[in-house]
């Protein structure tokens, strides 16, 4: 027996070799197949400058079919190369590590100057190493998700309509090999899986078999894929996996050899695309349902005129199934009657207008019923009306309702127009055109104006002239939508007396409603009951005058003593020859005028018809300046401080007068301390809120104060309520007047300020002047100058001197000629304007207020300026009245000068009026 020779070692390597190479080629089939077929785009690159080596159909595709094997990228698609893809190579092959990107946007641009087209790329780019380790090339492995990308953005406009947006589908991708038994899959291994299959599926499952890794799987994939498999007949299904616990499209189709049962499957998780069917299924059945429980009929009829959806209302109202009523037109549901009512209400939906209207629409059994019809047209996303939805609603309840409502409105309008005819109110009416549109009868009783005579009339017509501007201002906030509410004025009566009425109106409507009650007697018991306050407090006066009456004469009578005596010496002296003490009784005679002046501004401050004569005032200079003037005063046993804020705003008031009142306050205070102590001044800037404006009786916005401190005796509260009392002093007889107080007090008002008293028994004085801010600059010092410094008159230049005391017109016409101007005098009034109406030069006016002759001065000066608009004019009173002077406020061109004045004062502002520009 011999033994059996050993097989050929080369022969048996042959054959080996040979089924490696059927091997091989059988997988490079299937993989070629699954090459050229994968949706997915797929490239080689090779070298550090990418150059193509293999690309499949979908590559091809994505690159509009270019030419690319054997060019590089940069060659073959520069677009690429532009967008930075080719950058993204570079740091692929330098650092060895894959690239991946999600929905890239690619600008495909086949050729230059040609149209590009929009894509959008899921891709990697995989480094390729070599057995060395280094990296030879790189491999792309992408999609092309334009048309996801693009359906994306369809369903983001579509979102409104669905409430929900679509999340993008990632496909997934594997190769799996099916064991059969027989003609039986009882399992299959995963061969090759891309990233996408592994994030789905949660697990690495390339190589595995399913019975591995999902050993639960159901039985419906394994005879689906096997079908495949054995078929070759493709498969394309949706299914709920238990295993992964979610819902996927699935296609498969076989790969390569037969007998190799291999499958390629791409599948894309579509569980939230299911879910959301879910939700608009249970939606779709929620809203069938709740438009089915409405007693409404409703419905959506197509351009076409054709139903696309009716609830179950219709059964009720056509006796037609709703599912019937749907795909039928609505000339075959409505009839040619109803049809022919309804056209031009469909066709005015169809074009797009919203539609309502009533119809009688009779119950099946013949009752009456009105029906409220509404058509509201739908817009495609083109914006085209493709039909429009149908609201039908029985609204005969709802009729008789309004019918009775209008039975009971007219009922109380009835009514109301009672109460119109029988009230003893005024009720009217108005426009916003200024006439009366309805009055009820109290108007005529009470104004004995017809109706018709009122409503001819503009309202105004019949208010008194004093109270034409607050009304207008009043119908002005009506007009604003303001309520006029206790508003008064007065109209006239027929008979032409005045009717006062109190009027509460209000704008409604471009209407004015308002309910008017007649106040006349109301005001005149009113007015009695002021005239008698008016009487007392004029008793008081007069027997507070009456106290201090002497005192008063007695001062009067020792300046005039002085005066008259001082001229009677003079007179002595002159005729006897003695020149020489007339300097010293003038000297004594001057003293007493200007005492007897700074009493009687004194007595005018007090009245607040002093002339002031207000400028923007530094008033931290002012104080510096009569810092030594009142240390001098207070006398040394007094310590004087003064606290000046820096920054303090300035303020527009007369800096004489303001002068007085200091002095005044620091004469005072000295009195309230005889054994000495401390008088502070001090001057801050003030805010005054509404509060505080209540508070201190003045009205809101910036002032300056000035404060006088003393250490003294103080006083009790029933002495602070009388301290601003004219000719109230607390001084032994002899010792004061009782206006200093009242004068400061006066100035305050009068500048638009205040002033206030803060005091305690045995604590001390604080009384502080309140004075508006001017918003400015303070004017400098104003320096008078002696009569021989005033220039003399240029050639010609005339002055027009109207007074109706010969005196002062002798004392200013002298004065005049002494600096040769040409001087004409007028004693009245109608003399003055005489002269400023004819052709003879002048260049200046000076006049006093108070005339004789039909017209005050500023009268006279107004009527000059007609003629002569550039009148320059100077004022000269001692008394005048702010209504007079406007209020405090000359126009320029205008001055005043207070009487008595110093002549080189009047000189000077002579000569400054004259040369103004």
């Amino acid at each position: 027996m011999h033994a059996a020779p050993n097989p050929d070692p080369e022969a048996l390597s042959r054959e080996q070799l040979e089924a490696e190479v059927r091997l091989l080629r059988t997988q490079s089939a299937s993989l070629a197949q699954m090459f050229e077929q994968a949706p997915g785009f797929i490239a080689l690159l090779s070298g550090p400058d990418h150059r193509y080596t293999l690309t499949n159909a979908a590559y091809q595709r994505a690159i509009d079919h270019r030419a690319v094997t054997g060019r590089t990228v940069a060659e073959a698609l520069p677009d690429a190369a532009a967008q930075g893809y080719v950058d993204l190579l570079d740091e692929v092959f330098r650092s060895g590590r894959p690239h991946r990107a999600t929905g890239a946007r690619f600008d495909v641009q086949a050729e230059p100057g040609g149209s590009v087209k929009e894509r959008y790329l899921d891709f990697v780019y995989q480094p390729i190493t070599d057995a060395r380790g280094q990296v030879s090339g790189i491999f792309v492995e992408g999609h092309d998700v334009t048309e996801r990308m693009l359906a994306e953005v369809a369903l983001r406009e579509n979102e409104a309509r669905y409430r929900t947006l679509f999340e993008s589908i990632e496909v997934g991708f594997c190769i799996v090999e099916m064991k059969f038994e027989g003609d039986r899959a009882i399992d299959y291994r995963i061969v090759e899986a891309n990233p996408a299959f592994v994030q789905q599926t949660g697990a690495d499952v390339a190589g595995k078999w399913v019975s591995e890794f999902a050993p639960d799987l159901e039985r419906h994939w394994f005879d689906t894929y096997g079908r495949v498999a054995l078929t070759g007949e493709p498969a394309h299904f949706e299914h709920y996996a238990d295993v992964f616990g979610r819902w996927f499209d699935v296609r498969a189709l076989r790969t390569g050899d037969p007998s190799a049962h291999r499958v390629a499957i791409f599948f894309s998780d579509i569980t939230e695309r299911r879910m959301m069917e879910t939700r608009a299924e249970a939606g779709e059945r929620e809203l069938r349902l709740i438009t089915d429980a409405l007693p409404v009929l409703i419905s959506f009829i197509g351009a076409d005129h054709v139903y696309r959806f009716a609830n179950k209302a219709y059964e009720d109202w056509f006796s037609v199934p709703a599912e019937e009523i749907v795909g039928r037109d609505v000339r075959d549901i409505l009839g040619a009657e109803g049809y022919a009512a309804r056209k031009s209400f469909l066709d005015r939906a169809l074009a797009g207008e919203a539609v309502t209207f009533e119809l009688d629409w009779p119950r099946r059994d013949g009752q009456p019923r009105v029906a409220e019809i509404r058509y509201l047209p739908r817009r495609s996303t083109d914006g085209r009306v493709d039909g429009f939805h149908v609201f039908v609603q029985d609204v005969t309840a709802r009729k008789r309702t309004e019918a009775e409502l209008a039975r009971q409105v007219a009922a109380r309008t009835a009514e109301r127009d009672q109460v119109w005819q029988a009230s003893s109110d005024l009720l009217c009416v108005a426009n916003f055109d200024g006439y009366f549109v309805s009055l009820n009868p109290a108007w005529p009783r009470t104004l004995g104006w017809s109706e018709a005579e009122m409503k001819a009339r503009p309202f105004l017509d019949f208010v008194h002239p004093d109270d034409i501007a607050s009304t207008r201002a009043a119908a002005n906030g009506l007009a604003r939508g303001e309520a006029q509410l206790t508003f008064e004025n007065r109209y006239r009566h027929k008979d032409g007396s005045d009717v006062w009425l109190s009027w509460n109106a209000v704008p409604r409507d471009g209407l004015i409603y308002a309910s008017v009650r007649d106040v006349t007697e109301v005001k005149r018991q009113a007015e009695a009951l002021a005239k008698t306050e008016d009487a007392l407090r004029q008793s008081q006066k007069m027997e507070a005058v009456g106290q201090l009456t002497g005192g008063l004469a007695h001062d009067f009578n020792n300046l005039l003593a002085g005066i008259s005596g001082s001229l009677e010496l003079m007179q002595t002296r002159m005729t006897q020859g003695r020149m020489g003490d007339l300097d010293r009784y003038m000297t004594v005679a001057q003293g007493a005028a200007k005492r007897a002046a700074a009493l009687t501004h004194r007595l005018l401050a007090f009245s607040r018809r002093q002339t002031l004569d207000p400028k923007p005032t530094n008033v931290n200079r002012l104080v510096k300046d009569m810092e030594e003037l009142v240390r001098r005063t207070v006398g040394p046993a007094i310590h004087l401080e003064v606290v000046g804020l820096a920054g303090l705003w300035p303020a527009l008031i007369d800096p004489g007068q303001l002068e007085n009142a200091l002095l005044n306050l620091c004469i005072n205070a000295r009195d309230a301390m005889p054994d000495g102590g401390r008088i502070t001044i001090e001057t801050a800037n003030k805010w005054i809120d509404e509060a505080g404006a209540r508070q201190h009786d003045m009205p809101p916005g910036q002032y300056l104060s000035v404060c006088v401190t003393d250490t003294g005796t103080g006083m009790a509260p029933e002495l602070i309520e009388k301290v601003f009392e004219p000719f109230f002093t607390t001084k032994p007889t002899g010792e004061g007047t009782g206006l200093g107080l009242s004068m400061v007090y006066g100035f305050a008002r009068q500048s638009g300020g205040q002033v206030r008293i803060y005091s305690e028994v045995g604590q001390g004085t604080t009384i502080c002047l309140y004075l508006p801010r001017h918003y400015g600059e303070a004017d400098e010092d104003d320096i008078t100058r002696r009569l021989a410094e005033v220039g003399r008159a240029g050639q010609g230049e005339t002055v027009l001197i109207v007074d109706d005391e010969p005196s002062v017109r002798m004392l200013v016409t002298e004065v005049l000629e002494d600096l040769g101007y040409t001087a004409i005098e007028a004693a009245d009034s109608v003399a003055g304007l005489r002269v400023l109406q004819s052709d003879v030069r002048i260049d200046l006016l000076v006049t006093d207020v108070g005339l004789p002759g039909g017209m005050n001065g500023r009268q006279m000066a107004e009527a000059g300026r007609e003629w002569r608009p550039s009148l320059k004019v100077l004022f000269i009173t001692g008394y005048a009245e702010n209504a007079v002077l406007g209020n405090g406020y000359l126009r320029p061109g205008m001055q005043v000068l207070t009487k008595p004045f110093v002549l080189e004062t009047l000189a000077s502002r002579i000569k400054d009026l004259i040369a103004e520009t």
